[in-house]
């Protein structure tokens, strides 16, 4: 009993302590509360001091912004009425020199109608001296003063015309110098731009196989796999002893074009009779054909014009196969397309349209049926039934001058289709029409009085005019320079340009015996 007589006193022990030790944590817990609150109650205290001295800080700053800013209104006014008033004093003042000047003003006015008065009486004294004086001058001359006048106009005009002449030279001479310094730049610079390559007009092709056997299996029994093939290509089909070639003659290039594949893949068959060429034929018809349309929209797409009509594009892609003065078609209006679009580019214009109608200005040569008018009335005509524009349409029909030119894009297309024709290596004309040029420039300018001799020379695009130097003066020479070249420009055709050169000789000769 007595052990647990000790553990209770132990107990009741430590109770006590744990009692004590709470008791003592209470006291402290309590005694910091009142530190914090005391603290708290601090920190209040200072707050509300430090937001009392800012508020009164502010308060007085702004008392002392609204004194400052009513202050310099009050200047502002100041200044205002001071200037208010020196401007009433200005205005006073102007108001009496204006009286001044409008008393001057009249007084003036008076003393203008006095000398105006005067000035007329004057004048009709005047008028009538010179009344008296043409009188006695009609007396003493025997003429009337229309009749001096008349006489004194004629002799005025040939001294004017002259005179007039000589100006225009010197105008022309100075306008020829920057207007033909700008355009040799521009027409170079566009040339130096483009390069086509050229062809060689003909009306045959030369079909070429491996021996002459194989002349025989296409001529045929009795000629009538030839017969055949002329029926269904609309080519004569010439069969002779030229060695390892035969020779297809028309004029229709697409239907030389068509005649040549035909007989390539007939001959690399081994198969030919009638009904077998009849249908090469055709396969080879409907190939062209689709070869023609998809040229057409190449070069649409390569030129960047979009929007022509299926009609159109067909009609470029046959361009192809035909061949102007030996230069290829598409070739040339290709050249021609890209010549006027950098020229118009250089102009100021719209290089699209002027490309445009480069491409299209020579589409009448290529109709499906042969029409009797000029090409280029004719592709006008067709531009204007597929809904090309009217200034493409002019330039088509005016590039040789059969219609009036109406814009701008007209002597653009002209001038780059003489240009892309007329350059060195692009076409080459028959003998017998060159000569014929030559002869009919001599005799154009032989047709003038006072020409005694006259030489086509650098081809046709220069002409020498040796005149009489006893029939014909300096003046009179340019003159003729002029009308011989003008005639050249209306009455004939020729590619580029012609050089007219008037030449007048003085030789004065003297024997010393």
């Amino acid at each position: 009993m007595i052990w647990l007589y000790a553990i209770l006193i132990a107990l009741v022990a430590a109770a006590i302590g744990v009692i004590a030790t709470m008791l003592a944590q209470k006291r402290l817990a309590h005694t910091r509360a009142k530190e914090i609150i005391y603290s708290a109650e601090r920190q209040a205290e200072d707050l509300l001091k430090t937001k009392e001295l800012e508020g009164r800080e502010k308060a007085l700053k702004i008392t002392t912004e609204a004194e400052k800013t009513a202050t310099q209104r009050l200047s502002k006014v100041q200044s205002t009425e001071a200037k208010l008033k020196q401007r009433e004093l200005q205005l006073n003042q102007q108001q009496g020199e204006n009286q001044r000047t409008r008393n001057e003003l009249d007084a003036t006015r008076q003393k203008l109608d006095d000398q105006y008065q005067k000035l007329d009486a004057r004048k009709a004294e005047i008028d009538k001296l010179e009344n008296q004086a043409k009188k006695e001058l009609e007396r003493i001359s025997g003429l009337s003063c229309e009749e001096a006048k008349e006489k004194l106009i004629a002799s005025l005009k040939d001294e004017a015309k002259t005179a007039a002449a000589s100006y225009i030279n010197d105008i022309m001479d100075e306008a020829k110098m920057t207007a033909n310094k700008e355009a040799k730049r521009i027409v170079v610079q566009s040339i130096q731009r483009v390069a086509t390559e050229t062809a060689i007009e003909n009306s045959i092709t030369v079909f070429h196989i491996d021996s002459d056997e194989i002349k025989g299996r296409i001529i045929g029994r009795e000629g009538r796999n030839i017969r055949a093939l002329e029926a269904a290509t609309g080519i004569e089909i010439i069969v002779d002893d030229t060695p390892e070639a035969i020779v297809l003659s028309g004029f229709d290039p697409v239907r030389r074009e068509i005649a040549r594949l035909a007989l390539h893949q007939l001959v690399a068959d081994g198969r030919i009779h009638p009904a077998r060429i009849e249908e090469v034929v055709a396969k080879v018809r409907r190939q062209v054909e689709e070869e023609i349309i998809e040229t057409g929209k190449r070069t649409a797409i390569d030129l960047g014009i979009h929007g022509l009509h299926p009609d159109l594009i067909r009609m470029v892609g046959k361009m192809k196969y035909r061949s102007s003065y030996g230069q290829n078609l598409l070739q040339h209006s290709r050249e021609t397309a890209n010549l006027c679009a950098i020229m118009a580019s250089e102009l100021g214009l719209n290089p699209k349209k002027a490309r445009r109608a480069g491409l299209l200005h020579d589409i009448g040569k290529v109709p499906d049926d042969e029409p009797e008018l000029p090409h280029a009335i004719f592709g006008m005509k067709l531009a204007e039934k597929y809904k090309e524009k009217p200034e493409i349409c002019n330039a088509i029909g005016a590039h040789h001058d059969e219609v009036e030119m109406t814009s701008l894009l007209a002597p653009i297309v002209q001038v780059c289709d003489a240009i892309s024709g007329a350059r060195p290596g692009a076409r080459r004309e028959i003998v017998e029409a060159y000569i014929k040029r030559l002869n009919d420039l001599e005799q154009l300018a032989l047709s003038y009085p006072g020409v005694i001799k006259t030489y086509a020379i650098q081809a046709g695009r220069e002409l020498r005019v040796i005149v009489g130097a006893d029939k014909i003066d300096d003046a009179d020479t340019e003159k003729l320079s002029s009308e011989i070249a003008s005639r050249i420009q209306n009455e004939m055709t020729y590619p580029g340009q012609v050089k007219i050169t008037v030449i007048r000789e003085t030789r004065s000769v003297a024997f010393a015996k």
